[in-house]
């Protein structure tokens, strides 16, 4: 009985720190296109605009920007306010 609870326990840290990295946001400074994709609703178009955008005018100063994307509107923002970033260094 002893191992299976210690059993549970061990693989719910594992699965929880897991999931803590996967909970990460995504830097849109810094992000390669995978990590862009990885997004809800972000394809391979989607990440390589974004990527385009940051090249052409520099970093993102705000999520919010992103509606400067072409085709990103203010809807798909609002969608990836927790799950985005704009800090300088990871």
């Amino acid at each position: 009985m002893f191992k299976k609870v210690l059993m549970s326990l061990l693989l719910a840290m594992v699965l929880s720190t897991g999931f803590a990295y996967a909970m990460d946001k995504v830097n849109l400074n810094t992000a390669t296109s995978s990590e862009l994709q990885a997004l809800n609703g972000v394809g391979e178009a989607t990440a390589a605009a974004i990527i385009q955008y940051r090249e052409e005018n520099g970093m993102f100063k705000s999520v919010e920007d992103l509606v400067n994307v072409k085709g990103i509107g203010s809807k798909k923002v609002e969608k990836f306010t927790d799950s985005v970033t704009v800090s300088k260094s990871e």
